[in-house]
């Protein structure tokens, strides 16, 4: 539950915080609430935040005003303030057309996720070049699973024209092992993925600290 900007300590607010630590010490919320500037009458800015880094997180680069804009208290120029910061870092970090070496290459840009409390189930499709099409949220679990299946993971794939995709999961609760229903997914989404013509590259477990690959542990 977000805490309204006056019951925040003053120093741990967004901005304050951003010029006493530095933009890389705000989690996606704090982020956007600096961009957003303040909320409505209705809705403070630290919920207003949240809400948006919902639909950011399933839509990615896809991300449109109108997708902004169906939120109470966005207008166009809420909306395209926040396109605007999204496209101008595009630019620089790159994510869409980055070339990948190997699947775990794709780390920096899902590693915000690291410190989200809720499991986050990723997909990462992939074009025949080796290139990053986009980075997507397919699911939000508890926090110790998040349901999947595997039509979802690969709804958005088909519609990239993906030749494969990564998907990762974040663990809240710091352990990088695979479950049971960690496995049991991966082989679903193996197999979905041969006979829908997307190759399955790795799946990917995280936190903030290291990293679990299924392909490099010979699991895939």
């Amino acid at each position: 539950m977000s805490k309204p900007i006056n019951q925040i300590p003053k120093h741990d607010r967004p901005r304050e915080k951003l010029v006493a630590k530095g933009a890389g010490a705000l989690n996606d919320q704090e982020l956007l609430a600096v961009l957003l500037g303040k909320g409505t009458a209705r809705m403070d800015v630290m919920t207003l935040a949240a809400n948006l880094v919902r639909i950011i997180d399933a839509k990615g680069l896809r991300l449109c005003a109108d997708d902004l804009m169906a939120f109470d208290g966005i207008g166009e120029a809420k909306a395209t303030l926040v396109l605007a910061a999204i496209e101008f870092a595009r630019r620089r970090i790159k994510p869409e057309g980055s070339k990948i070496g190997t699947p775990a290459d794709v780390l920096p840009l899902l590693q915000h996720f690291a410190d989200r409390k809720q499991e986050h189930f990723l997909s990462v499709t992939i074009n025949g070049a080796n290139e990053v099409l986009n980075v997507r949220v397919v699911s939000i679990g508890l926090i110790d699973r998040s349901p999947v299946h595997p039509r979802e993971v690969f709804a958005d794939a088909l519609t990239d024209r993906a030749s494969g995709i990564i998907v990762a999961h974040n663990h809240p609760s710091g352990s990088l092992d695979p479950s049971l229903s960690d496995i049991d997914a991966t082989m679903q989404i193996k197999q979905a993925g041969e006979i829908v013509g997307i190759e399955l590259l790795d799946h990917i477990i995280f936190n903030r600290k290291g990293y679990f690959s299924f392909l490099e542990a010979g699991r895939l």
